[in-house]
């Protein structure tokens, strides 16, 4: 049975019963070759850190009798990995393989050859979650072989030397050998650290912080390794459900990309419910916010005109709104469209001389606003642009009168004050899941039913 077949014996640690995840995380094969050819790197510069144990004995030589021989202070100059591969185990982990690896320590090195070949390697690599929703990787089955080793020795008594050059092949081998899985098991151990950068709770500002932990071990395909992150927004320091519950939904068999993140309309939504509980989704607006060159002006004299009693009980006054939103607006993903739905409400204020705010009514109101996503470093980031408002009647202190006759005033408050305060929030971004230090290259977006998907490459910058 190969080492990689081990795997099949070895159920991955499932987490405690979990939900439906709010971002899955794909990585195809073209991620997987990637990663390789950085493992391979780091593993090629420990394999070089292996020791030549220093060797001294005496062999009988025929005909000459017994030899003392000693070798000492045997570096490795090079080492070369030709040929290997990541094979992905279904349901299981990864099969590392390293085939016809070779060592040397040319002439120029010393007054002997020593020349490794045929080394091979096959590990069996386990990915699970860790105790904080973090992948972690080990080496459980290193089954490491030398091919051969031959040493030739150069110069003075070197006829004599190569005439038991068996008896020093075979403890080369048998040294070596014993070496490389530890390293092996070391390189894999190293990626650990890396993988814990992983921010599985990432703070996104005063208000919010989005939490990017497994809910269960990753899923391995022929093809790729899906991560099942928790992707929910929470109250700093208050990590309270919202009233709706993640639903499944499965990534495209994308795989032109290293790698494939799925955001579903949970996650943006658990935003939603996040900042409408922290009173983030509150505006006041003033007149000063308004455009100087616009007639319309929040003062008594613009809404009198259409609100008389307004006019006639506060004369030459300005005017303060406060637009807010009554429940968590809510996000929906269809084919290339995002639409935000949000309820909510204008309260208008007279400004008195002394500053106090004298209440003139309240609105209650629909809103519908498209979104344009986009993907800015490791964030995802947007703006909004108004769709549409209905607005109807509250409570109004200064009697009856005709909503719709306000209709043109706070479309333009909206499209002047407050759209551009949401998108100057959504242009800061939001952090995607990330782990240690990458770039992301080729990215694209794609809006699909209940679910937005991001393809992009990777690089590591440090």
């Amino acid at each position: 049975m190969s080492s990689c077949c081990w795997l099949a014996l070895l159920a991955l640690v499932p987490l405690a019963m979990a939900t439906n995840p709010g971002v899955k995380v794909k990585l195809t094969e073209k991620g997987i070759e990637y990663v390789k050819k950085i493992g391979m790197a780091s593993l090629q510069q420990k394999l070089k850190t292996m020791k030549v144990p220093d060797l001294s004995g005496t062999e009988r030589v025929a005909p000459i009798g017994k030899v003392k021989y000693s070798l000492t202070g045997i570096t490795i100059v090079n080492l070369g990995l030709p040929n290997s591969a990541l094979a992905l185990v279904p349901d299981t982990g990864i099969c590392l393989s390293i085939t016809n690896a070779v060592i040397m320590h040319p002439r120029d090195h010393g007054s002997f050859d020593l020349e490794v070949n045929g080394l091979t390697v096959t590990d069996s690599i386990t990915i699970k979650s860790d105790e904080t929703g973090r992948p972690t990787v080990s080496s459980v089955n290193c089954v490491a072989n030398v091919g051969s080793a031959s040493i030739k020795f150069h110069g003075g008594a070197s006829w004599l030397y190569n005439l038991f050059s068996d008896y020093i092949d075979k403890a080369l081998r048998s040294a070596l050998q014993k070496q490389i899985c530890p390293l092996v098991a070391d390189t894999i151990t190293d990626m650990n650290p890396h993988l814990k950068t992983l921010n599985v709770l990432a703070k996104v500002d005063k208000y919010a912080e989005v939490e990017y932990s497994m809910v269960t071990s990753p899923t391995i395909s022929n093809a790729s390794i899906d991560f099942s992150l928790k992707g929910e927004f929470y109250n700093i320091g208050k990590h309270q459900e919202p009233p709706f519950s993640p639903m499944p939904f499965s990534l495209p068999p994308e795989v032109n990309n290293m790698l494939y993140i799925g955001i579903s309309a949970f996650t943006t939504n658990s935003a939603g419910f996040v900042y409408n509980n922290a009173g983030a989704l509150s505006l006041y607006i003033t007149d000063d916010m308004i455009p100087p060159s616009s007639p319309i002006r929040l003062n008594t004299r613009t809404f009198g005109a259409f609100i008389p009693e307004i006019a006639k009980r506060f004369p030459g006054m300005m005017i303060k709104l406060l637009v807010k939103t009554v429940k968590e607006p809510t996000i929906f993903f269809e084919p290339n469209n995002v639409t935000v739905q949000a309820s909510g409400s204008v309260t208008a204020y007279a400004i008195q001389p002394n500053t106090t705010l004298s209440p003139l009514f309240v609105l209650n109101m629909e809103g519908s606003v498209s979104a344009r996503l986009y993907v800015t470093g490791v964030k995802l980031a947007g703006a909004v642009t108004l769709n549409k408002i209905e607005m109807t009647l509250e409570t109004s202190y200064v009697g009856e009168f005709q909503v719709g006759s306000l209709d043109n005033i706070f479309l333009m408050v909206l499209k002047v004050a407050v759209i551009p305060k949401v998108n100057a929030r959504l242009e800061k971004g939001f952090p995607l899941p990330a782990i240690g230090k990458i770039s992301l290259v080729n990215t694209q977006l794609q809006v699909l039913k209940d679910y937005m998907l991001i393809g992009t490459d990777v690089q590591f910058t440090g």
